[in-house]
């Protein structure tokens, strides 16, 4: 692309306000980015306020073919919001507008830039919140949790957003608006296009309102941290967890590599190679019996430590741990390749196991923390770029990873999407006749071709 048309920056002038639109190269690299680390350069950012500017802004790029790129607050880790080939950048971020709860149906309504701690917030004055918790919710908007179907911890009992979404209020790729789902908790009409386009990163159509499902506050917490010998003796207490009638609200799992990051900061006893954080949530009445079935569960042997927070700030004590392994990280190696895969819970053991395999076979360190509870692992892959046998290490070892995933009958991501980063990588997931018909439905939304091109889907036939 050679950039915009005199003709297109006309029309889009009558659509938008100056102050509606970056055209500085400066600015418009601010936009270009997210926490990939890749970058590329849009030709303009624009910044609608309403449903109607999205449309045209829609119309108009379709009409002169010009790449569409939507972007919440760019707080993903594969790309997706990276315009590669130029084009222009459509950032939801001045679209913050939310009605009040409608707390007798258990719903609020927002657009998508909202933030996700702003949701919770207003939920949470009326009693409610809203399900997903991604570890960038103070931040991260709702349309780029939407986009990517980000969960965070407590997906593990209440569900992704594809599962707390009511209904979307959307544009697709050649400008025509619609209304998916239903204002109720049930509802059967039609095709569910509102779980099609949750997770689909901006490829099908432009989220410009969402009827968010809200969940009643629970009436109390407890906090438990439960330190083991082993990865095997913890991978095996997430199974008998999990395989008993109280479901925690979170499974967290850190591996002796990520506690060795954060070990003297956070006073583990040396014999603690992998860790547990669980949170049990439910009624007064029965927060105590709740906690101590899940507490049954995970007394195996090679239990070392079992702490109970009675108050959040013991809680938080117990949470440090979890919280300073990501700036750990970012201090023990130049660069990581950092994967979210996901497994059935009975293959956890088989998983970390597996993994630990990779990282002696390989030479390189792997660091693994996540959401157990539902076989949601982070996969992180410490090396250094600059050096040519690390970095052909590093990559090996994610084909391996990769291969180990599938053959446990894995999925390739839980929560980042795939993006550029993982998009090429999707056909050992797929079979040919499912990736066909993603093409096709991609057709039919974005007959052009123009939103998010290059992301989540590989070339047809490549």
């Amino acid at each position: 692309m050679t950039g915009p048309s005199p003709a297109f920056l006309d029309r889009l002038a009558t659509l938008l306000r100056p102050d509606q639109v970056l055209r500085s190269e400066a600015e418009r690299w601010a936009y270009g980015c997210d926490n990939s680390r890749r970058q590329a350069l849009p030709d303009l950012v624009c910044f609608p306020e309403s449903h109607d500017e999205v449309r045209e802004v829609v119309r108009l790029c379709h009409r002169h073919r010009v790449p569409l790129i939507p972007r919440g607050r760019g707080t993903g880790t594969t790309g997706a919001v990276v315009p590669e080939g130029g084009g222009v950048v459509l950032s939801t971020e001045r679209m913050t507008r939310m009605e009040p709860v409608n707390a007798a149906d258990r719903y609020v309504v927002v657009e998508p830039g909202v933030t996700n701690a702003d949701v919770q917030a207003a939920a949470a004055a009326c009693g409610f919140f809203w399900a997903p918790d991604p570890t960038s919710a103070a931040f991260s908007s709702v349309g780029g949790n939407l986009a990517y179907n980000s969960a965070g911890p407590r997906a593990v009992k209440y569900g992704t957003p594809r599962e707390n979404t009511l209904g979307l209020r959307a544009v697709t790729g050649d400008g025509r608006e619609l209304r998916t789902g239903v204002h109720t908790t049930k509802g059967v009409v039609g095709y569910d296009l509102t779980r099609l386009i949750i997770g689909s990163e901006g490829t099908l159509a432009v989220i410009t309102e969402a009827t968010l499902k809200l969940t009643p506050l629970p009436g109390a917490r407890r906090t438990l941290r439960l330190g083991y010998t082993g990865t095997d003796a913890a991978a095996e207490a997430i199974t008998r967890i999990m395989a008993q009638p109280v479901v925690p609200c979170a499974v967290e799992f850190m591996d002796a590599a990520a506690l060795d990051l954060v070990r003297a900061e956070v006073g583990l006893p040396g014999e603690v190679r992998a860790l547990l954080l669980v949170e049990v949530d439910g009624t007064t009445r029965h927060i105590d019996d709740d906690t101590g079935a899940v507490l049954a569960a995970a007394r195996v042997d090679g239990l070392a430590e079992a702490r109970q927070a009675r108050t959040g700030d013991e809680a938080a004590q117990l949470w440090a741990a979890r919280k300073a392994l990501s700036p750990a990280l970012r201090r023990v190696a130049p660069d990581k390749i950092n994967e979210d895969v996901v497994v059935p819970v009975s293959a956890l053991p088989r998983l970390v196991a597996g993994l630990e395999a990779v990282a002696a076979r390989r030479g390189i360190a792997i660091v693994n923390f996540g959401h157990a509870g539902n076989g949601n692992l982070h996969v992180n892959l410490l090396y250094d770029a600059a050096d040519s046998r690390q970095r052909a290490a590093a990559h090996a070892a994610l084909d391996d990873v990769f291969a180990l995933v599938l053959d446990l009958n894995g999925t390739l991501s839980g929560e980042h999407g795939v993006g550029i980063v993982k998009r090429d990588h999707i056909v050992r997931e797929l079979d040919p006749e499912a990736l066909a018909l993603m093409h096709q439905l991609k057709a039919v939304f974005d007959p052009a071709g123009i939103l998010n091109p290059g992301k989540t889907l590989p070339a047809p036939g490549g």
